[in-house]
């Protein structure tokens, strides 16, 4: 017998059954006459051949939409560009576009963009990253004689010229880092070292070395911080040609697996205060987010030889199996990862997409285990890019809550900037993979082979005389 495309035989079965279904008063359909195993499910999210083609669609709609609404200019108090930098009116500040230019949310895409560029052999990408993080560097200094000169301070440029936080300069100080790196044109090495600054020396501390928060108690750990620090300590290892940083990363990533990581759930927590006897355990989504997302750009970083690097592996692996147990039927998860009746979150299943397709592409997953659970969380992010490229359904910028009600009530929103860097990071990152593996239809269900299958290692299925399904194989 000849052997058909899996895809063409589907159809040829489901076609069949629809043939005798409409026979007005003809054989009836059931399990003896019809494969009815093979009858079209009705997916909410979109379940099937996955195309580069349109992955990379969704990817631009998304890039589109975040370059048209984030130009980088000054103006005046009327909007008025202005071009010459020296000397500026009283009335100037940064262009306020719909995401600000100088948030780690938006150190976040500058560190996607270049990863996509680099991925997909595609110059807009970087290009966007040279041409806003170039702006900030040479406004910088125009803004830090303004505030002098006049006693103001420009919201958004004040993170750039004087930096006080991780938050200001965790995810900006790698991304700048990244840039320069990747256009040996920019110049950045002033603002790169403040915001270094911050992440070397301007943090608060534990006794172990543990990076805390004063709030909203003294000495709360936030989950956050380790994206905010640490993959910005191994790109300085890079950058500067300083190992101790990525010694430094590592040995800062264990103090937070021990003190975060949840044994009994596989999660990471969102909270932690020193010296409690009893510590929350709320597992936010977009945290667990950062987390694994720190893990996966240590690891990259990390030589295999480093002693840090297995125990951050491990718990990589685990916390990948522990999601993937958590992924709802539509492809998301949940606010709180181990409450299904919280709302399913956007920005949390692009970063679990993206760091589980990498994983796999990097050797340290599965693709036969994991490569159906990254392709449903794509599909399922795809749903929430809007025609506009909007991303919806992202939690706002969320503190630390310890009780369940903080977490299912927290507002999302297309314009919350958390979830774009991940949606084209995810994107990516997904192409990679479906270029790297085969994924197939088979008997209706999502398979990633690791050879073509059509060379003779898939089977595959056939519809006999009496409208049975039966196995053939290679």
């Amino acid at each position: 017998m000849k052997r058909l495309p899996l895809i063409l035989i589907l159809g040829v079965s489901l076609a069949a059954c629809s043939q005798k279904d409409s026979k007005g008063g003809g054989e009836e359909i059931n399990d003896s006459t019809s494969p009815l195993h093979l009858l079209q499910p009705d997916y909410s999210t979109p379940y099937g051949q996955l195309n580069p083609d349109s992955v990379r669609a969704d990817i631009d709609r998304v890039f589109a939409y975040v370059d048209a609404v984030t130009p980088a200019k000054v103006v005046d108090g009327e909007g008025n560009e202005i071009t010459e930098l020296s000397n500026l009116p009283e009335d100037a500040m940064l262009n306020q576009g719909t995401f600000r230019l100088t948030s780690y949310e938006w150190g976040v895409m500058y560190k996607a963009l270049l990863a996509a560029s680099e991925l997909l052999d595609d110059p807009k990408y970087k290009a966007y990253v040279s041409d806003r993080v170039g702006f900030l560097a040479k406004a910088a200094p125009a803004f830090a004689e303004w505030s002098k000169r006049t006693g103001k301070r420009d919201g958004q440029m004040r993170m750039v010229v004087s930096p006080a936080t991780l938050d200001d300069a965790g995810a900006m100080s790698g991304a700048f880092m990244e840039a320069a790196m990747a256009d040996s044109t920019l110049q950045l090495g002033e603002v790169i070292e403040r915001y270094y600054a911050i992440v070397d020396s301007g943090t608060h501390r534990l006794a172990d070395g543990t990076i805390a928060r004063m709030r909203p108690h003294p000495d709360a750990v936030w989950l956050d911080d380790m994206f905010m620090a640490l993959p910005a300590m191994a790109t300085r290892s890079v950058y500067a040609g300083d190992k101790k940083q990525l010694d430094e990363a590592a040995k800062v990533a264990g103090l937070f697996i021990d003190r975060m990581w949840m044994p009994d759930k596989q999660l990471f927590r969102h909270g932690y205060v020193e010296g409690l006897a009893e510590q929350p355990s709320m597992a936010w989504g977009r945290a667990n987010g950062w987390a694994i997302l720190t893990l996966s750009q240590l690891l990259d970083a990390l030589p295999e030889s480093h002693p840090g690097r297995q125990k951050i592996l491990d718990t990589f692996r685990a916390h990948v199996k522990s999601l993937a147990s958590l992924q709802s039927k539509d492809g998301f998860w949940h606010q709180l990862l181990d409450r299904n009746d919280s709302y399913e979150e956007t920005s949390a299943t692009a970063i679990f997409a993206y760091c589980i397709a990498h994983g796999i592409n990097e050797g340290w997953l599965d693709a036969t285990t994991y490569g159906p659970v990254a392709q449903l969380a794509w599909e399922a992010v795809t749903t929430k890019i809007n025609p506009k490229g909007e991303v919806e359904g992202v939690c706002v910028g969320t503190g630390m809550g310890f009780d369940p009600a903080y977490y299912y009530y927290r507002p999302v929103s297309a314009k919350a900037a958390h979830g774009y860097g991940p949606v084209i990071w995810a994107g990516a990152e997904m192409i990679k993979l479906l270029n790297t593996y085969y994924p197939r239809v088979n008997d209706s269900a999502i398979h990633y082979y690791k050879v073509d299958p059509e060379n003779g290692d898939m089977p595959i299925f056939s519809v006999d005389s009496a409208g049975k399904a039966q196995v053939i194989l290679h």
